[in-house]
Order: structure tokens, then C-alpha cells, then sequence
């Protein structure tokens, strides 16, 4: 999810977002509300047999298409804007229908496989989910579409951050930042 999360960020999860269920369990007693594009969630998904953070892009019954990355739903294009370049990266904000957000995309040719996908339609009670990090995330364009029972909640901020790379001391502006 880079660069909206980093390597050794913990992050809030709202597991009352969308369902209440019986503690300790999976179950859900009532719907409390429905996902929205740009949701940042926490998935626990059966196909790739582990917990997942993805974002929203694609509701049930959205047209979803990508090409070379650039992602239109329901015929609508995406809007791009180039933040920053980076010598392997550029990060790039993302404009979709009622959500922005920051991507970064690969400018090597060994990742380009996945850049196209579609068109698909959303099935009803799924959802299409991608990575920030475009060229190097395991999301639907690999595992399908997610199932609402899937989705354990919503993300909207970093409680702490640890950084590895430099002897995991913290990353002091990250703690309690909010993501977008």
C-alpha cells in the first residue's frame, strides 16, 4: 500500500465500520453500513489464505477497466497528476469518482503484466480492491473480487510506525496520521 502506508506502519481498524459482529468471531449479527470507494480495509481473504489491506475502487455493479494502470469505472476515467519521481517510481494522485488518494507506479518493464485488466462488472455483494502500490500488489487482479463477509473493517489512521530500515526507531509524524 506505499506510499500511503510504509513498511513497519500499525494501523487503526474500525471493525464496527460496516458489520456488528459476535465477538471473538466472523459472524455478523446486522449491516451497519455499506463500504465506499477509497475505503482503505482490512480483508481476510480465503483466496490468498491471509489478512489483506487493500483499498476500494470497484462497488457491486461498477464497470471496471484498466489499462497500462490507468483505471476507468463505468466509463469514466480516472484522473493522474505526478507528485513525485522517484529513479524506479513515480507517486501519482489518483482521482476517482468521490475519492483522491496518492499510488505509486513502477517505471520497470518486469511488472508490467498486471497493468491491464477488463472490462468486469463488480458482481453484487463483492468488491474490486487494488494496491497503492500498483505494480506490486497481490489484489482482485489476482485474487477476484472480494465478498462483503470478507471485509473485517476500515482503516483510517496509523496508531504507530517503526522504521526498519533504520534500527526500528519511530517514525514520530506518523503516529496517529490520518490516510487518504
Amino acid at each position: 500500500m506505499e506510499p500511503t502506508l510504509l513498511d513497519g506502519d500499525k494501523v487503526w481498524v474500525n471493525k464496527l465500520a460496516y458489520d456488528v459482529k459476535i465477538p471473538f468471531t466472523e459472524i455478523s449479527l446486522a449491516n451497519v453500513s455499506d463500504p465506499h470507494r477509497g475505503d482503505i480495509v482490512i480483508i481476510d481473504s480465503a483466496a490468498a489464505n491471509k489478512r489483506l489491506v487493500k483499498r476500494i475502487v470497484g462497488l457491486p455493479g461498477d464497470v471496471v477497466f484498466m489499462q497500462n494502470n490507468a483505471l476507468t469505472i463505468n466509463g469514466n476515467p480516472a484522473h493522474y497528476e505526478v507528485v513525485s519521481e522517484q529513479p524506479d517510481a513515480a507517486i501519482i494522485i489518483e482521482e476517482l469518482p468521490e475519492s483522491t488518494h496518492q499510488a505509486r507506479v513502477s517505471r520497470s518493464y518486469l511488472s508490467r503484466n498486471s497493468r491491464s485488466y477488463g472490462p468486469v462488472e463488480v458482481p453484487p455483494n463483492q468488491y474490486f480492491v487494488l494496491g497503492d502500490n500498483r505494480d506490486n500488489s497481490a489484489d482482485s487482479r489476482i485474487y477476484s473480487f472480494i465478498p462483503r463477509e470478507e471485509l473485517i473493517g476500515r482503516s483510517s489512521s496509523v496508531v504507530f510506525s517503526l522504521d526498519r530500515d533504520n534500527r526500528y526507531l519511530p517514525r514520530t509524524d506518523r503516529f496517529l496520521a490520518d490516510l487518504q
